[in-house]
């Protein structure tokens, strides 16, 4: 599956393609997604969002009695409004009305879901897709930052040592030399110089530890230092004040 993230059941950072089964095996409705964060237009992060919109308007919210918050950057609400119309003319054009049940936001800071805020920041990634990473702060002081997709950069080392939790692309491997992604070299780093924050890995590059078990071929999960966890599909963390646990 690709990469996402759901905070509280309710804040979901970007709509992959396969948002819909992703939702499905996590038991979680689509009308349980109030706010929508997008880090870049690339299609592994936006392209879900037509089967979002159609799922709810058709099967989960027939009366649309439930609100979405979309949040991104400027010229978002554009993009997103054409990627719809290209994938279903004509069906969610009502939804998106002035008297529809989805709104953009174009500012940051702003408040998210009534306990978080969040504030976005420019990463390094393809220059064309506009990529941001987002500073996500809750009422209780807890940080999460996620950071899109991006290489190593001036916002992520800053952030990396101010927040609690960051949640970091893992794209490939160390032999591939792009400087819009991190490698498991570079991620080390990162962590070994911040080891009061854990990081969460993902968009992982490497075979499941499932697959590998079945013999399956792909790449071994990377050995990272011990304030990394390498996420798979379905996994849940939970952060108890002090420290994040894998629950799943």
């Amino acid at each position: 599956m690709h990469s996402l993230v759901i905070i509280d059941d309710s804040i979901l950072i970007d709509a992959p393609p396969t948002i819909i089964p992703q939702l499905r095996r996590a038991g979680i409705s689509t009308v349980q997604i109030t706010e929508l964060l997008i880090t870049h237009w690339h299609g592994d992060h936006t392209f879900g969002l037509p089967f979002l919109l159609l799922e709810r308007k058709f099967i989960a919210d027939r009366d649309g009695d439930h609100e979405l918050v979309i949040h991104c950057h400027t010229g978002g609400e554009e993009k997103m409004r054409h990627l719809c119309e290209l994938a279903y003319p004509g069906s969610l054009e009502d939804v998106m009305s002035p008297s529809g049940w989805v709104s953009f936001n174009e500012k940051s800071p702003s408040a998210v879901s009534g306990t978080w805020t969040q504030s976005r920041f420019e990463v390094c990634h393809e220059p064309a897709t506009e990529p941001h990473g987002y500073l996500l702060e809750n009422e209780n002081g807890f940080k999460l930052v996620h950071c899109g997709d991006s290489g190593p950069c001036e916002n992520i080392e800053r952030l990396a040592g101010e927040c609690d939790v960051m949640v970091i692309e893992l794209g490939i491997p160390d032999f591939v030399d792009s400087p819009y992604h991190y490698t498991p070299a570079r991620l080390a780093d990162l962590a070994e110089r911040n080891p009061e924050t854990r990081f969460i890995a993902t968009h992982h590059f490497a075979s499941g530890k499932e697959a590998l078990a079945a013999g399956a071929p792909g790449f071994p999960i990377p050995a990272l230092p011990g304030n990394v966890m390498q996420a798979e599909d379905g996994d849940i963390f939970e952060w108890d004040g002090s420290n994040l646990f894998a629950s799943n």
